[in-house]
């Protein structure tokens, strides 16, 4: 099945040999119908849902991820495009994007009678590990990066993040859908070819939560959105901006938590990826790729980072909260990383040595 979306890109969905979901998102005509020719054996069973009662978080126990793969060999990689030698994820011979069903989901489509359990307390049921945890990626070629890709490139991948922000907003048992990525070993990256996961919840995590939290006490008291005054500070501070063009705003936080901290929003703010417009999808591909080359600019090397789509939750909030990307770096120095310490990781109360205005005119004065 072909469905045409904006920016003129084509999605084509296929099955895999053992029944999941791929999706092939192409700029050019192209015809999609290569079969996976593989012998899989029947996807892992659904994991439980744990509530944590000191904290009343749910957490996710899915024993069967044990046995994932683990940064293969480019010769193994199950990313990279099929071919008569070696069959992969991807059954095609080339692609340009490609979204899957992960092998080994932490979060897992649930039967039809599934319903989170109310919390109370330690005597909350556990439930299954309801979701669904999505694999996309960048290029079909094994070496880069996203900051390497081409704007034209940058632009379907973006297509293929709303599209599936959207698609899986649908299903009844999604509470919230977090597009996000990890590059280098230092953040746990088990697979070396570009790419990103999308991972949709059944519940409100922690740090959405919290979010949502400030947001609705900012509108309460002012009658405004939290973002926008936040971009509106940043726009009339103008120190810790580092990038911007008619549609986005890219800076370093007041307050971040990282030596290398950038986030990005829509200066017309939405909800989430699925509400950008066609111009602010058209003009995201040049203010993000800059955005990765500053910060890889910085030492000169390929910065390790957590970039991750903050948006509102499917079903509350979406008057409040509002979409932006943040991008968090733990390398410090050339040779050091910032670890989290006692505090940071016991507590969540986060330290800085470095602070915001300074990384911000590092980022700066990269020559790119």
């Amino acid at each position: 099945m072909s469905v045409k979306l904006s920016g003129n890109i084509m999605r084509t969905d296929l099955q895999l040999a053992d029944g999941r979901t791929i999706s092939y998102y192409d700029q050019t005509s192209t015809e999609r119908n290569k079969k996976d020719n593989r012998e899989l054996s029947a996807q892992p069973g659904i994991g439980e849902l744990r509530l944590d009662p000191l904290v009343n978080e749910w957490v996710a126990v899915a024993s069967h991820r044990q046995h994932r793969v683990f940064l293969p060999p480019k010769e193994l990689c199950p990313l990279c495009p099929s071919t008569t030698e070696k069959l992969t994820e991807i059954p095609d011979s080339n692609y340009e994007v490609v979204v899957f069903e992960n092998r080994a989901p932490a979060l897992t489509s649930p039967d039809t009678s599934w319903q989170l359990p109310e919390i109370s307390g330690l005597d909350t049921p556990t439930a299954d590990a309801a979701g669904r945890c999505e694999v996309i990626s960048y290029t079909a070629k094994h070496e880069g990066s996203f900051a390497k890709l081409s704007t034209t490139q940058i632009r379907t991948v973006l297509e293929a993040w709303k599209d599936r922000t959207e698609q899986l907003s649908k299903l009844p048992f999604i509470a919230h859908v977090f597009p996000f990525e990890n590059r280098g070993e230092e953040v746990g990256v088990t697979l070396h070819h570009p790419h990103g996961q999308i991972y949709a919840y059944s519940f409100i995590p922690t740090r959405i939560e919290k979010m949502l939290s400030a947001a609705n006490a900012h509108y309460a008291k002012t009658k405004r959105v939290l973002l926008d005054d936040v971009i509106a500070r940043e726009l009339k501070d103008s120190v810790r901006i580092i990038a911007q063009n008619s549609e986005w705003i890219a800076y370093v936080p007041f307050a971040a938590r990282y030596p290398f901290e950038i986030h990005v929003a829509p200066k017309k703010s939405v909800p989430d990826l699925a509400a950008l417009s066609d111009l602010q999808s058209d003009t995201f591909p040049e203010i993000a790729k800059e955005v990765l080359l500053r910060l890889d600019g910085v030492f000169g090397i390929e910065m390790a980072y957590i970039a991750g789509w903050y948006q509102a939750p499917v079903l509350i909030g979406r008057d409040r909260m509002r979409l932006h990307w943040q991008i968090v770096s733990v390398r410090r120095q050339p040779g050091k990383l910032k670890y989290l310490s006692g505090s940071e990781s016991g507590m969540g109360a986060f330290i800085m040595d470095l602070p915001p205005e300074q990384s911000a005119q590092q980022l700066k004065a990269v020559k790119i």
